[in-house]
């Protein structure tokens, strides 16, 4: 009897249904979350890198590790006890560290602090790795307070930020002098406000010079600008404020500034950037290799115009010498990547995004030359026979390769292989690279490769345990699409439903979207949790799909992507709405009376825009963080891509969802965090004015103190993602 069961079980073991996907799965026991690579340095004296990694007898502490590049040897030149100070019990939690030029010492970021989007505030220790030396950096500065240290070239001292100045200390006798001193709350030197950091990512706001005499740094003058206030209501007994200068759009903005000061001290020498420095953004600056000038560059207000300036570091006077513009908007993809004396430059004049070898008179060299996009540069290796690489999909716009071509132009060379997205982590001579593929089905595999053969070195992340996890879910079937979204146009999409679907019955179709110039949801990638709900949902019986409009930033030249200046969401949310129509002629089995659309942020606005505009194409729509008064969006981001509120009122109002609100008919769910210090909830409060104004119902869920990712804290993203998932069940059901 015994061996007659033991063969039925294992009968059915062999014979087992699919597994089903659930949200516990996904989100709670994360069954499914992939193996992460660790955060690495390149050596820049060595083919090797460098990883904080966990020793196998203590999972609570981190060595860092030289990994040497052909034989994969790996060498410990600092163990979690060299990380631990001077009479504490536990190493150091270190977030990130830099080498000195000799790669002697080494700095260490630890017990960091998020400032906004990322950690960039803590404490920083020096290693020293002959002789084990562990010393805490920035004097009696309270703890997590140091931003953004660096060596000097000589490796002799180290620059910080500390309370929005400049300081350098000297590590030989630890002295600290202050390079600035009139930082304040409203007076910022060498990191930026919360604006040009969000959009301009300007966070680390200064440079050393080659030399290692001066230093050049930002400034940023907020006294003026507007200050938005965050109210938590739920850590005490009483509420607590947090207040930031936050410049919406056609509001006043920080005065920006470029200055540059003795590394010792001393007066400022501002540099002469005409124009009101409330009306400019200066995104980029750097000196030049030999240290004789500093290359500047100055958008105007409306980023359609760039100037590349050259500046004297002993007068500040500075010189034009090449302009960028555009009908519409410039993108802010020009950080001064150097080929000798010369620099790399993007442009799009061509209408296609290509690549550019710059001199300081600005005369422009083509690199790459065609019908295709540069879609972001990677590497520029100007050693002898130099070449650039970049990621680019003539093909395919849905996906990413990389591809070699000589810095003196020429036919480039395609060096990935296998459909998908490729992204590579370079090395310093350009003849390695971690490179990670994954697809829409395929979970990333890190391997190293040797460049420029590509030939795969050794596998670092082969995700066999999630392969093998995935294999015996019922995953569903992916399909890759051209729809038709008027106009002639042809917009790339996915569809996703379950593999044995029954066609003979109708299902609800769920739209993902984002619609905005700053993201791009059809593409053949990985996307981890967001993937699986949206097949835990194809298993249930639902078709989601996704569809990428105009403006999206796919590879698709130049005119793709600037459509739609000044008409955002207006020629977005029509050809959404084209979209959808295609998708129902296309597939029978779609019912057109349950169709939903969600998405978040830009694509929360994008769901509202949807429900209020065509109410009677969609049912149901779930708004994550959404934008409904674009009045109420930073100044840097509405203003690139709709003008000013004061030249383009009309844009700004039929291109808010607010202003369709009136016209709701179906379901509708709002989520923010009331801690969302980007798209402040108070659009939220105002959205549900205007619909209690016209008797609309729809449902609210505020998730008290979070930010805009809405994932902090005990069981969030569980709690969203089943708010929704019932939500769906409720109002658009199988």
């Amino acid at each position: 009897m015994k061996l007659l069961l033991v063969l039925f079980l294992t009968l059915a073991t062999l014979h087992a249904e699919p597994a089903q996907l659930t949200l516990a799965s996904i989100f709670t026991d994360k069954e499914f979350e992939e193996e992460k690579m660790p955060s690495l340095t390149w050596s820049k004296k060595s083919a090797s890198y460098f990883t904080l990694e966990k020793p196998a007898e203590d999972k609570d502490s981190k060595d860092l590790v030289r990994h040497d590049a052909q034989s994969g040897e790996k060498t410990i030149i600092a163990t979690a006890q060299a990380l631990t100070p001077k009479n504490e019990k536990k190493p150091l939690s270190v977030d990130s560290f830099e080498f000195s030029p000799d790669e002697s010492k080494v700095l260490l970021f630890a017990n960091t602090k998020k400032v906004w989007r990322k950690n960039t505030r803590g404490d920083y220790w020096l290693l020293d790795l002959a002789t084990k030396k562990l010393t805490k950096l920035g004097g009696d500065a309270a703890p997590s307070t140091l931003m953004f240290a660096k060596f000097s070239p000589d490796a002799s001292r180290v620059a910080f930020v500390l309370k929005n100045n400049v300081y350098v200390q000297n590590l030989a006798d630890l002295k600290i002098t202050a390079i600035t001193t009139d930082g304040s709350d409203t007076l910022i030197n060498g990191t930026s406000d919360w604006v040009n950091e969000e959009e301009l990512s300007l966070r680390d706001c200064y440079r050393w010079s080659p030399d290692g005499q001066k230093l050049l740094f930002w400034q940023f003058d907020t006294k003026d600008v507007k200050r938005f206030w965050l109210v938590n209501q739920t850590d005490g007994t009483y509420q607590r404020f947090t207040t930031f200068p936050y410049p919406k759009a056609g509001e006043k903005n920080s005065a920006t500034r470029l200055g540059i000061v003795s590394a010792s001290g001393g007066a400022v020498t501002w540099l002469q950037v005409p124009g009101d420095p409330r009306e400019h953004y200066l995104p980029h600056a750097e000196w030049t290799p030999d240290g004789n000038s500093v290359l500047l560059q100055q958008f105007n207000r409306l980023q359609n115009t760039l100037h590349v300036m050259r500046a004297d570091p002993a007068t500040g006077e500075t010189k034009l010498i090449l302009t960028e513009t555009d009908q519409a908007w410039i993108e802010n993809d020009n950080p001064f990547r150097w080929i000798g004396a010369d620099f790399l430059w993007l442009s799009e004049r061509s209408g296609w995004r290509h690549a550019y070898r710059a001199n300081l008179a600005g005369e422009l060299t083509p690199i790459t030359t065609g019908s295709f996009d540069v879609i972001e540069v990677t590497k520029v290796n100007d050693v002898k026979n130099g070449s650039l690489y970049f990621y680019a999909s003539p093909e395919n716009a849905t996906q990413h390769y990389l591809f070699r071509v000589s810095l003196d132009g020429g036919e480039p060379q395609r060096l990935s292989d296998k459909p998908g997205t490729h992204s590579y982590n370079i090395s310093e001579d350009a003849l390695w690279a971690i490179h990670t593929h994954s697809s829409m089905t395929t979970p990333p595999v890190v391997d190293l490769v040797s460049l420029p053969e590509h030939a795969s070195i050794r596998v670092l992340k082969s995700q066999d345990k999630l392969l093998e996890k995935i294999a015996k879910v019922a995953m569903p079937k992916i399909e890759f699409l051209k729809l038709d979204i008027g106009s002639g146009i042809q917009a790339d999409a996915w569809c996703m439903h379950a593999a044995e679907l029954d066609t003979s019955k109708k299902h609800p179709l769920l739209i993902h979207v984002y619609g905005e110039p700053a993201g791009q949801t059809v593409k053949d990638a990985w996307s981890g949790q967001k993937m699986l709900w949206h097949a835990m949902l194809a298993q249930e019986g639902y078709v989601i799909a996704s569809v990428d409009t105009s403006g999206t930033p796919a590879p698709k030249g130049r005119d793709w992507r600037k459509a739609v200046y000044r008409q955002l969401s207006i020629l977005t949310s029509r050809e959404e709405a084209e979209g959808v129509r295609s998708l129902l002629k296309r597939f029978a089995f779609l019912d057109p009376q349950r169709v939903g659309i969600w998405g978040w942020s830009g694509g929360g606005g994008s769901s509202l825009d949807a429900l209020f505009r065509y109410p009677d194409l969609y049912r149901t729509a779930m708004a994550v963080a959404p934008v409904p008064d674009r009045r109420l969006y930073d100044s840097i981001y509405e203003e690139r891509y709709m003008g000013l509120p004061k030249d383009n009122a009309k844009g700004y109002t039929d291109g808010s969802p607010i202003t369709h609100a009136k016209s709701l008919k179906g379901n509708l769910l709002i989520v923010h965090g009331t801690g969302d210090d980007n798209v402040h909830y108070q659009g939220v409060e105002k959205l549900i004015n205007e619909l209690i104004a016209h008797n609309k119902a729809f449902t609210v869920m505020p998730y008290p103190n979070r930010d805009h990712s809405i994932n902090t804290g005990k069981g969030t993203s569980r709690h969203l993602y089943e708010l929704m998932t019932r939500y769906l069940h409720e109002h658009l059901p199988q």
